[in-house]
């Protein structure tokens, strides 16, 4: 009889214990906080959902997403960061665009996907 309730005690106790999560592997990692920086530090503008917003404030709208992302193990590279919290609004579906200076509107994919491209290369 004291089996079974050990079973069933110990079943609870592991049940309520908080989930642990994977954390991306560290070279995702250091690239995804690259590409956060780079987004901050940038001084362009990123549009989101009808309205442009300052680097800062998409820096920390991106960090936000990933945050959320990764917690659910569903960022494992920075190409995942990128095509699953950098390119879309999750609420519209809208994408994001970035404009720099007085050059060209790009998409956020495209433009963090080169941000991503030249820091891998000047990495080698």
């Amino acid at each position: 009889m004291k089996r079974p309730a050990l079973v069933l005690g110990l079943f609870f106790a592991l049940s309520c214990l908080p989930m642990v999560r994977a954390a991306p592997p560290a070279i995702a990692q250091i690239e995804i906080d690259y590409l956060l920086g780079f987004i901050e530090r940038s001084g362009c503008q990123f549009y989101r959902n009808g309205r442009w917003y300052d680097s800062k404030q998409a820096q920390a709208h991106l960090r936000r997403k990933y945050d959320v992302l990764a917690a659910t193990n569903r960022i494992e590279t920075a190409v995942d960061f990128i095509e699953q919290a950098a390119t879309r609004s999750s609420l519209s579906g809208e994408a994001y665009a970035i404009r720099c200076n007085s050059g060209p509107v790009v998409t956020a994919n495209v433009w963090l996907g080169e941000v991503l491209a030249r820091y891998r290369a000047s990495a080698e």
